[in-house]
C-alpha cells in the first residue's frame, strides 16, 4: 500500500520559516519525481515546487522561488520543503506527490499517481 505521509506544518509569523516533510512508503521512491502542491480555501490547487527522481533538478513556482528549496533522500524515502520568508498568502494546506512518468517532475497536479492527505501551514501578519 502506497502512503505518503507529511509533517511538519504549524502556525507561524510572517517572515518564520517552516520544514515540511513527506514519507514515502510502498514504492520504489527513487524512480518517482516528486513535488509539492497547496491550496487554499476556495482556490485550485497550485504547483509550489518539484525534483527529479536523482535530485538533480529542481523547479519553483514563480511566488516562492528564492524562498523554498525542494530536496530529496532517497536512501530514507523523504522528501523536503524548507519554507523561509513567509508570508500570509502563502498560507494553505501543503501536499506532496508522487509522479511515476517518464521524464522530468510535472507542474501539473494531474499528472502525479500518489498524494498524501496534506498538512496545514498558517502564516499570520
Amino acid at each position: 500500500q502506497v502512503q505518503l505521509v507529511e509533517s511538519g506544518g504549524g502556525l507561524v509569523q510572517a517572515g518564520g520559516s517552516l520544514r515540511l516533510s513527506c514519507a514515502a512508503s510502498g514504492l520504489p521512491f527513487s524512480i518517482y519525481n516528486t513535488g509539492w502542491f497547496r491550496q487554499a480555501p476556495g482556490k485550485e490547487r497550485e504547483f509550489v515546487a518539484a525534483i527529479s527522481r536523482s535530485g538533480g533538478s529542481t523547479y519553483y513556482a514563480d511566488s516562492v522561488k528564492g524562498r523554498f528549496t525542494i530536496s530529496r533522500d532517497n536512501a530514507k524515502n523523504t522528501v523536503t520543503l524548507q519554507m523561509n520568508s513567509l508570508k500570509p498568502e502563502d498560507t494553505a494546506v501543503y501536499f506532496c506527490a508522487a509522479d511515476r512518468s517518464v521524464g522530468g517532475p510535472s507542474t501539473y497536479s494531474f499528472v502525479y499517481d500518489y498524494w498524501g492527505q496534506g498538512t496545514q501551514v498558517t502564516v499570520s501578519s
